[in-house]
C-alpha cells in the first residue's frame, strides 16, 4: 500500500461527512497538488469490519490507474484513524448536474456512458466490481471528464469478500437483480445494470423504477419490465434507447457482453454527423466503429466527443452563476450596512 503521512498534507476545509468518513480539501506539501483527504470517523475507528472495508477501499484504489477513475495518492494512519488522499475534482458530481438541469441531452448522456464504460472495463479487468454505480459517485472536472469514485463497497474478486453471502449491498434505485437476491458470484454485469439505471435517469430525468420504498423497488427490479427511454425523449436515438434496454435486462447473460461493447455503441452514437433538419439525430450518418477497439484508443484524448464539450459548457455556466450569486450576496450585505449606517446617522 502506498504510504503517506498526514504531515505530508496541508489540510484545508471540511468538504463533507459520509457514513464512515470525513472528506477534507488538502494539498500535497511536496508537489503542491490539490487533493481530497478521506479520514475514517473517530467513532468507527475501532470497528474491525469498518476498518477492514476502509483498508480494502484503499487497496482497490491503489490497483486502479485510469483517467476516468479517481486517482489514489496514498494513505496511512493518524492518531488511530485511517486516511487516504485522492484526486480532487472541481466540477461536482453528475447528480449535482442532474439536479440543476433536470435531465441531460442524449449526446451528454452518451459521453458520460462512454467514459464510465472505459472506467468500468479497466476495473473489471482488474477483478473489481464497483457495486454502487450511481450519479452521486460520478465526479466531473471542468472539462467534462468523468471520474468514477467511491469504491467503499466494491468487490475485489481476487480477495475474500467482506460482505456476508445473501446480504444485499448497493443503492436501492440502481441495484441489479442479482445484488438484490444476494447472489454469491456476481460479475461486472451487475455494474452494467446499474449503468442502465443511471443512463435512463440522466436521459429522462426520472429513474426507470419509481417504487416508494425498498420493497417495492426490489420487486420492480426483479420482475417489472422497464420503460423505454425513447418514449420519454423525442430526440433520443433508437440505438441509445435499445442499449439502455439491454443494460436493464433482468438476467446478466441477456445484458451486453462487457463494458467495452457498450462503449463501442456510445462511440458510434457520438460519431454521428448531424444533418440539416429536425430529425437530424435520427437520420445522422454513422462513422463505422468497432466494439473491439482497444481501451486506450477509445479513451484517448484525441477522440472528438461533442457531449464533453456540452458538459464543459454547462459546468462553466454553473460556475459563473455561482460566482455571480456570491457577488450579489456580498453587494447586498454592503448595501444593507450602508443603509443601516445612514439610518443611524439621521437619528
Amino acid at each position: 500500500m502506498k504510504r503517506l503521512s498526514l504531515d505530508d498534507i496541508q489540510l484545508g476545509t471540511l468538504l463533507g461527512v459520509g457514513t464512515v468518513g470525513e472528506v477534507y480539501a488538502g494539498k500535497l506539501k511536496e508537489t503542491g497538488e490539490q487533493v481530497a483527504v478521506k479520514l475514517l470517523l473517530p467513532s468507527l475507528s475501532q470497528d474491525e469490519l469498518v476498518r477492514a472495508r476502509f483498508q480494502r477501499e484503499m487497496l482497490i484504489l491503489q490497483k486502479l490507474n485510469h483517467p476516468n477513475i479517481i486517482r489514489y495518492y496514498g494513505g496511512g494512519k493518524h492518531d488511530g484513524r485511517l486516511f487516504y488522499a485522492m484526486e480532487a475534482v472541481s466540477g461536482g458530481t453528475v447528480k449535482d448536474l442532474l439536479e440543476r438541469f433536470d435531465r441531460l441531452s442524449w449526446r451528454e448522456v452518451a459521453s458520460i456512458a462512454r467514459q464510465v464504460c472505459s472506467a468500468l472495463q479497466h476495473a473489471h479487468n482488474h477483478g473489481i466490481i464497483h457495486r454502487d454505480l450511481k450519479p452521486g459517485n460520478l465526479f466531473l472536472d471542468q472539462s467534462g471528464n468523468i471520474k468514477l469514485g467511491d469504491f467503499g463497497i466494491a468487490r475485489d474478486t481476487f480477495s475474500a469478500d467482506l460482505t456476508s453471502h445473501g446480504l444485499t449491498v448497493g443503492t436501492h434505485a440502481y441495484m441489479s437483480p442479482e445484488q438484490i437476491v444476494g447472489a454469491e458470484n456476481i460479475s461486472g454485469k451487475a455494474d452494467l445494470y446499474s449503468l442502465g439505471c443511471v443512463l435512463f435517469e440522466l436521459l429522462t430525468g426520472q429513474k426507470p423504477f419509481q417504487g416508494t420504498n425498498f420493497a417495492v423497488l426490489f420487486e420492480q427490479h426483479l420482475h417489472t419490465t422497464p420503460p423505454h427511454a425513447i418514449d420519454f425523449v423525442a430526440d433520443c436515438p433508437q440505438a441509445l434507447s435499445d442499449e439502455i434496454a439491454k443494460l436493464l435486462a433482468k438476467a446478466p447473460e441477456d445484458r451486453p457482453f462487457n463494458a467495452r461493447a457498450v462503449q463501442g455503441v456510445m462511440m458510434q452514437l457520438l460519431d454521428q454527423k448531424p444533418s440539416v433538419g429536425p430529425t437530424s439525430d435520427r437520420t445522422a450518418k454513422k462513422v463505422p466503429y468497432s466494439a473491439q477497439t482497444s481501451a486506450s484508443d477509445v479513451s484517448a484524448a484525441a477522440v472528438i466527443d461533442p457531449g464533453m464539450a456540452l458538459l464543459a459548457r454547462k459546468l462553466e455556466n454553473a460556475e459563473v452563476r455561482s460566482v455571480s450569486w456570491r457577488a450579489l450576496a456580498i453587494l447586498g450585505g454592503v448595501i444593507f450596512l450602508i443603509v443601516c449606517a445612514v439610518a443611524i446617522a439621521g437619528r
